[in-house]
């Protein structure tokens, strides 16, 4: 069994520490809050034994072999690389950075120190991933594929009231693009590949912050839309069209409901829905598996560490094509 620390302190850890835990293989040691009473509460909250309000401090333990990043988009980068420059393997919540140099930076500097770095995305390590990809080769070759991730942001009603939410505040890297449209991209890149060109259009709150936005990708033999927003709550699913069929699935990110309906008439139940820890406890999982059996994982986690950067690179030429500009990009060129 592993040790793993926790930096931050919102639900999305909750989740992920109940679906380390439920694998069996992970042991919480420590967890991280800049203030201290709050880390102590929550340590004591999911029976973590250290609490620290430094980040070099739970970097330095010998009592953490691993941590998961969970700290607002803008601190992803100097969290991951001072955690890897003290020999912890890192999982870090999406997106890595805003700025694919520095996803390549932390890459690099973790294989130098023969660590695993790992972006946490659902996705990939779902089991559910090869089902869909066998229904998908059911319905013959996809030309138009529709990847869908629209949800109302329960900070919406706040931001509407004059506040400024940390999801639709351009300080900390964040906006629809970087919070919900990066569960799009993932799997275009997976499936198809790079694309010959992207187009995007983003709606811009007075923030700064995009609230939602539509990327059209383009490939040799099809077309990929992506839409995605934290304005409305979508009530349609993602789609893959083919000749012989359609494969719709109703969550995009968690893989949740996918259906294959066929040219005929007929439809095929593939997959139903999950509850989040478990899909979580999935990337536990394979971040245990990458560290205890590198040789055995060794193919799989260089194609996850290249779509990292791959989409890295994506979300930034979509995102400075949309006119989101972040204070880590440095002067306008």
């Amino acid at each position: 069994m592993l040790r793993f620390g926790t930096i931050g302190t919102g639900w999305i850890t909750d989740e992920y520490i109940r679906g380390a835990k439920d694998s069996g293989l992970w042991q919480l040691a420590a967890v991280y809050s800049r203030d201290l009473a709050r880390a102590r509460a929550y340590a004591q909250k999911h029976g973590a034994e250290y609490a620290y309000d430094s980040v070099e401090a739970l970097a330095q333990s010998d009592l953490v072999d691993a941590v998961y990043v969970a700290s607002p988009n803008a601190l992803h980068y100097e969290h991951c690389k001072a955690l890897l420059r003290a020999g912890k393997h890192v999982i870090c919540e999406k997106p890595l950075c805003a700025q694919a140099a520095k996803v390549e930076e932390l890459n690099r500097l973790a294989a130098e120190r023969g660590l695993v770095f790992l972006e946490a995305i659902m996705f990939l390590h779902q089991p559910q991933l090869r089902a869909l990809e066998r229904a998908l080769g059911q319905i013959g070759p996809i030309s138009l594929a529709k990847l869908d991730f629209c949800q109302r942001s329960s900070k919406l009603d706040r931001y509407l009231a004059g506040e400024l939410p940390n999801i639709f505040n351009p300080r900390l890297e964040t906006g629809a693009l970087m919070d919900l449209g990066v569960y799009c991209v993932y799997p275009a890149l997976y499936l198809f590949g790079e694309p010959e060109s992207a187009q995007i259009s983003a709606h811009m709150l007075e923030s700064g912050a995009d609230g939602c936005g539509v990327a059209t990708l383009r490939y040799p033999d099809k077309l990929v839309t992506l839409t995605y927003s934290k304005l409305g709550q979508a009530g349609a699913d993602s789609e893959f069209q083919g000749p012989e069929g359609t494969v719709a699935v109703q969550s995009i990110s968690r893989l949740g409901g996918i259906t294959l309906r066929r040219k005929d008439g007929t439809v095929e139940e593939i997959h139903g829905q999950d509850e989040k820890y478990q899909l979580m406890g999935w990337e536990a999982k394979d971040f245990y598996r990458c560290i205890t059996d590198p040789a055995g994982s060794r193919r799989e986690y260089a194609r996850w560490v290249e779509l990292s950067l791959q989409t890295a690179r994506l979300m930034e030429a979509l995102r400075r094509q949309a006119g989101v500009r972040f204070a880590s990009d440095g002067a306008p060129q």
